[in-house]
């Protein structure tokens, strides 16, 4: 059974948290997930993660969650789609910050990506099942929700590349599928940064793994 409402006598647990008012609801999911991430963060394990455990950092009963989500499974899914909207908006405002050639945008969004990936490495390794795979059929999680993850900024990516086969900058047949492939070298590269401590990485690796991935012309 999970914990009882928090009363603040137990020197272990926060003061109990003071009840929403009527309406308020979406505010307490927002600081479930909130409290699920912030752990992630602090501990790198999923593990960590428990009703019990984020109901304590929002100074909640733990079956007070179960009103905004099923199971673990379902707030971590959630601070997963979060941590891809912030991923999202980083893309986005490198590309509008390079300005109007398509090469430069390219570039500058995996650039992006490989820094999201380096700033945050426990956020990233989440985001793609490096530190959390849902057992699909055994929690609310199916398989339609890990499909949908990262659609938007691959979306973007074959976009951007198309733009570049249209100005003569990439020799690219099928922007759609070499974007695949480019995100596969660059998550292959951001992964290995983010687990790796110690390996002398070659002078323009990134270089290395977009130009040939995205058929850049020179």
């Amino acid at each position: 059974m999970e914990d009882d409402e928090n009363t603040g006598t137990d020197t272990g647990r926060p003061t109990a948290r003071a009840r929403n008012r009527r309406g308020q609801g979406a505010r307490l999911r927002d600081d479930i997930v909130a409290a699920a991430a912030g752990l992630l963060a602090e501990t790198g394990d999923e593990r960590a993660i428990t009703l019990r455990s984020v109901a304590r950092r929002v100074g909640i009963a733990a079956p007070s969650i179960y009103a905004h989500f099923p199971d673990q499974p379902a707030i971590m899914l959630a601070v997963v789609r979060e941590a891809h909207v912030e991923l999202n908006g980083a893309l986005r405002h490198a590309v509008d910050r390079a300005g109007r050639d398509p090469r430069e945008r390219l570039g500058a969004l995996c650039h992006a990506y490989l820094t999201f990936a380096q700033d945050h490495p426990e956020r990233y390794r989440t985001m793609f099942g490096g530190l959390w795979m849902p057992a699909l059929g055994e929690s609310s999680v199916t398989e339609r929700d890990l499909t949908d993850l990262g659609q938007e900024s691959l979306a973007l990516l074959a976009d951007l590349l198309a733009e570049c086969v249209a100005a003569g900058a990439s020799a690219s047949t099928d922007p759609a599928a070499d974007a695949v492939a480019l995100w596969l070298g660059l998550h292959g590269l951001a992964h290995q940064r983010a687990v790796t401590r110690a390996f002398p990485w070659p002078a323009g690796i990134a270089e290395r793994v977009i130009t040939p991935l995205a058929h850049l012309t020179t």
